[in-house]
Protein backbone atom coordinates (compact mmCIF):
# COMPACT_ATOMS: atom_id res chain seq x y z
CA UNK A 1 0.00 0.00 0.00
CA UNK A 2 0.88 3.56 -0.74
CA UNK A 3 0.99 6.04 1.92
CA UNK A 4 0.48 9.55 0.73
CA UNK A 5 2.63 12.19 2.38
CA UNK A 6 0.78 14.47 4.66
CA UNK A 7 0.75 17.89 2.65
CA UNK A 8 2.83 20.50 4.57
CA UNK A 9 0.65 23.26 6.35
CA UNK A 10 0.37 27.00 4.53
CA UNK A 11 2.72 29.14 5.95
CA UNK A 12 0.12 31.65 8.00
CA UNK A 13 -0.21 33.23 11.31
CA UNK A 14 -1.03 30.58 13.53
CA UNK A 15 1.58 28.13 13.49
CA UNK A 16 3.13 26.89 16.43
CA UNK A 17 6.83 25.80 17.62
CA UNK A 18 7.96 23.97 20.60
CA UNK A 19 11.60 23.22 22.21
CA UNK A 20 12.14 21.07 25.45
CA UNK A 21 15.96 20.76 27.16
CA UNK A 22 17.57 19.81 30.17
CA UNK A 23 19.89 23.14 31.08
CA UNK A 24 23.30 21.38 30.71
CA UNK A 25 26.33 23.73 33.02
CA UNK A 26 27.36 25.16 29.65
CA UNK A 27 24.68 27.09 29.42
CA UNK A 28 24.85 29.14 32.57
CA UNK A 29 26.41 32.60 33.57
CA UNK A 30 29.18 30.08 35.41
CA UNK A 31 30.30 28.47 32.47
CA UNK A 32 31.30 31.93 31.14
CA UNK A 33 32.75 33.13 34.25
CA UNK A 34 33.42 31.06 37.41
CA UNK A 35 31.71 34.06 39.95
CA UNK A 36 28.42 34.07 38.06
CA UNK A 37 26.01 31.45 39.35
CA UNK A 38 25.03 28.40 37.67
CA UNK A 39 21.66 29.76 36.08
CA UNK A 40 20.40 29.60 33.11
CA UNK A 41 21.85 32.53 30.68
CA UNK A 42 19.55 34.38 28.55
CA UNK A 43 21.36 33.86 25.29
CA UNK A 44 20.74 30.18 26.06
CA UNK A 45 17.21 30.97 26.33
CA UNK A 46 17.04 32.72 23.02
CA UNK A 47 18.50 30.00 21.52
CA UNK A 48 15.76 27.89 22.54
CA UNK A 49 13.48 30.14 21.37
CA UNK A 50 14.62 30.52 18.12
CA UNK A 51 14.78 26.79 17.59
CA UNK A 52 10.87 27.00 18.34
CA UNK A 53 10.39 29.60 16.02
CA UNK A 54 12.12 27.61 13.42
CA UNK A 55 10.23 24.47 14.20
CA UNK A 56 6.77 26.57 13.98
CA UNK A 57 7.52 27.08 10.53
CA UNK A 58 10.34 24.87 8.28
CA UNK A 59 7.78 22.16 7.23
CA UNK A 60 5.73 25.30 5.63
CA UNK A 61 8.98 27.02 4.25
CA UNK A 62 9.04 26.99 0.34
CA UNK A 63 11.63 24.44 -1.22
CA UNK A 64 15.04 25.61 -0.89
CA UNK A 65 14.39 28.45 1.95
CA UNK A 66 15.27 29.09 5.18
CA UNK A 67 14.47 31.26 8.01
CA UNK A 68 17.02 33.57 9.77
CA UNK A 69 16.70 35.29 13.54
CA UNK A 70 16.67 39.69 12.49
CA UNK A 71 15.21 41.24 15.66
CA UNK A 72 14.83 39.95 18.87
CA UNK A 73 12.72 41.74 21.45
CA UNK A 74 12.78 39.47 24.98
CA UNK A 75 12.56 39.74 28.52
CA UNK A 76 14.22 37.50 30.77
CA UNK A 77 12.25 37.03 33.91
CA UNK A 78 13.35 34.66 36.42
CA UNK A 79 16.39 32.45 37.07
CA UNK A 80 16.29 28.60 36.50
CA UNK A 81 19.25 26.57 37.83
CA UNK A 82 21.20 23.75 35.63
CA UNK A 83 19.49 20.65 35.73
CA UNK A 84 16.16 22.17 34.88
CA UNK A 85 13.73 21.33 32.49
CA UNK A 86 12.49 24.92 29.76
CA UNK A 87 9.92 24.32 27.54
CA UNK A 88 10.29 27.37 25.05
CA UNK A 89 6.89 27.93 22.52
CA UNK A 90 6.66 30.18 19.87
CA UNK A 91 3.64 30.94 17.57
CA UNK A 92 3.78 32.95 13.97
CA UNK A 93 1.17 35.63 14.76
CA UNK A 94 2.47 38.62 11.71
CA UNK A 95 3.63 37.60 7.86
CA UNK A 96 4.87 40.75 6.05
CA UNK A 97 6.66 39.57 2.80
CA UNK A 98 9.44 37.24 3.68
CA UNK A 99 9.54 39.01 7.53
CA UNK A 100 7.37 36.76 10.32
CA UNK A 101 7.44 37.78 13.66
CA UNK A 102 6.35 35.47 16.52
CA UNK A 103 5.35 35.65 20.19
CA UNK A 104 7.74 33.23 22.08
CA UNK A 105 7.74 32.32 25.88
CA UNK A 106 9.93 29.99 27.97
CA UNK A 107 8.88 28.09 30.99
CA UNK A 108 10.17 26.12 33.88
CA UNK A 109 7.89 24.10 35.53
CA UNK A 110 4.32 26.61 36.40
CA UNK A 111 7.10 29.80 35.92
CA UNK A 112 7.33 32.28 32.79
CA UNK A 113 10.83 32.52 32.72
CA UNK A 114 10.92 34.73 29.59
CA UNK A 115 9.19 36.13 26.96
CA UNK A 116 8.99 38.48 23.98
CA UNK A 117 8.58 38.73 20.06
CA UNK A 118 11.32 37.54 17.45
CA UNK A 119 11.63 38.53 14.04
CA UNK A 120 12.90 36.16 11.17
CA UNK A 121 13.20 36.98 7.14
CA UNK A 122 12.61 33.77 4.80
CA UNK A 123 16.43 33.96 2.43
CA UNK A 124 17.63 31.39 -0.21
CA UNK A 125 19.63 28.78 1.27
CA UNK A 126 21.91 28.49 -1.17
CA UNK A 127 22.34 32.48 -1.25
CA UNK A 128 22.63 33.02 2.12
CA UNK A 129 25.48 30.44 2.20
CA UNK A 130 27.51 32.11 -0.74
CA UNK A 131 27.33 35.69 0.96
CA UNK A 132 28.16 34.21 4.06
CA UNK A 133 31.44 32.49 2.62
CA UNK A 134 32.10 35.52 1.16
CA UNK A 135 32.92 37.13 4.28
CA UNK A 136 36.27 37.57 5.93
CA UNK A 137 36.90 35.08 8.66
CA UNK A 138 37.16 36.98 12.18
CA UNK A 139 39.91 34.40 13.42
Amino acid sequence: MNEVPPKPKPLEPGLEGYCERVVPVDWTLSYYHPDMPAVFSTPAMIGLMEMATSHAIRPALPPGSINVGVRIEVEHLKAVPAGSTVIATSRLVEIDGRRLIFEVEARSGNDVIGRGRISHSIVDHSRFLAIAAGKPSSR
